[in-house]
């Protein structure tokens, strides 16, 4: 069966790859077929509405032509089947344009060009039994150019709306405690989802700030674990006014794994394959430059012991920190999914990039991880980029290329300042007043 998705208009390269992931999860066979969607079944339709987020509602297909004769036509030859199950039913006929407009006057003209269809049932505005929609297509800018008809006319029924509601639900400026990076709660709940997240799974992760991530991947049943390497970030003020006060607003404290403090490259997590998926926003080193536990000036912190007390176990004790590059965190980032991840199991980070083809910033890469979709966000000069990968089993790895990948980044290394382009031209090159406050990376 073919079905119609009507996807907001928002965030477009996220969209089918959100519908994708959710069949992955689901385990249903999805065939796309130019934003229609091919399922098995209308209880499948639902299934996919019941965790979208940048999806409005999904459609059983009736009819699409490239005008309205057209369309009178093919509702005609392809649905008469269908009418006698509707014929009681009380009914209305919706009026859906994308990139243009009619009046009135107009759309009631069009619905009742519609009247050969033998519904007998009531016609209710609110709450019928059964929901028809007219979608048109308009070419853009069509109403100033008085453009005359629609690219394509679509005709369907209502199946089911999706759970774009939770976005209201988990927006930030309801949420009782927030910093400045964290994630609205739109791609946060589209991450969860496209990393696969659900009841039964672990889900961690390693920068995790106030827990936006966590949180989302909570909703949809996951237990959800964190870090990050700073404990005040954490701790928040105590009581509501922090990050497990912020799974106690949702009703989600249940679904708190644990939240401890830690660098990725000091971590107390252990390296084997048990965690279903990792979600983060990991710091671009912009604000200021990228830090990990450590010393930089080992002399200043040599002595730990202060009138007899240890000092680093005291509650004011704030540990010290080092330069970290950009190129060794994302390579540390997919080393890391490397050995927790489970078989299939989804690494989803987000990571800057210039629009600028020289200053491009390229999608890393693991021999253990497959590269599953990039979803751009794009502001100005700069875009961010939602990367997701999957951990190949053990034997779809090329272990010789394993191998090599260890031995170069042994004999290479890396310094505090590699890949950090990006963050000077950002400040030098590309910066402009027109970036919106929240678009600023952390």
């Amino acid at each position: 069966m073919q079905y119609l998705i009507r996807f907001t208009q928002w965030h477009e390269t996220f969209r089918l790859a959100e519908i994708q992931s959710l069949a992955t999860y689901l385990n249903i066979e999805l065939k796309i077929i130019f934003y229609s969607d091919e399922l098995p079944s209308e209880e499948d339709a639902r299934a996919l509405m019941k965790r979208s987020i940048l999806a409005q509602s999904i459609h059983e297909h009736w009819a699409t032509a490239n005008t309205w004769d057209e369309l009178h036509v093919a509702i005609r030859r392809d649905t008469a089947q269908w009418w006698p199950r509707y014929k009681q039913s009380s009914f209305k006929i919706n009026f859906d344009t994308y990139q243009g407009s009619r009046s009135s006057s107009k759309r009631k003209e069009l619905i009742d060009s519609l009247a050969y269809l033998p519904f007998d049932g009531q016609i209710l505005m609110s709450s019928p039994e059964q929901e028809f929609t007219i979608f048109e297509e308009w070419e853009w800018d069509s109403v100033p150019k008085n453009i005359p008809n629609p690219l394509k006319v679509h005709f369907g029924r209502l199946i089911s709306h999706s759970v774009r509601d939770l976005i209201n639900i988990f927006d930030l400026k309801k949420r009782t405690y927030i910093s400045t990076t964290s994630m609205d709660s739109e791609l946060a709940l589209v991450t969860a989802n496209i990393a696969l997240a659900g009841p039964g799974k672990i889900f961690y992760d390693p920068f995790v700030g106030t827990g936006s991530f966590p949180i989302a991947c909570a909703q949809f049943g996951a237990i959800g674990f964190g870090s990050d390497i700073d404990g005040r970030s954490v701790r928040g003020e105590g009581g509501k006014k922090s990050l497990k006060g912020n799974f106690q607003q949702y009703g989600l404290e249940k679904q708190i794994g644990d939240i401890f403090v830690c660098d990725l490259t000091n971590s107390p997590v252990r390296r084997a394959r048990i965690l279903d998926g990792i979600v983060c926003d990991p710091p671009y080193g912009v604000r200021e430059g990228l830090r990990v536990l450590g010393c930089k000036d080992v002399e200043k912190f040599a002595n730990l012991v202060e009138k007899g007390k240890r000092t680093y176990k005291s509650p004011d004790f704030v540990p010290p920190k080092k330069p970290y590059s950009f190129t060794a965190m994302l390579e540390d980032i997919l080393n890391f999914a490397s050995d927790t991840l489970v078989d299939n199991g989804r690494l989803s980070f987000w990571m800057p990039t210039a629009n600028d083809e020289e200053l491009e910033i390229p999608v890393p890469t693991h021999p253990c991880l497959q590269t599953v979709v990039v979803c751009t966000q794009t502001f100005n000069k700069w875009s961010r980029r939602l990367i997701t990968y999957r951990r190949l089993l053990d034997s779809q790895v090329d272990m010789s290329a394993v191998a090599l990948k260890k031995e170069r980044e042994t004999v290479n290394g890396h310094t505090a300042d590699d890949l950090n382009a990006f963050r000077r031209a950002y400040f030098t090159g590309f910066k402009t007043e027109s970036l919106a406050r929240e678009a600023i990376p952390n």
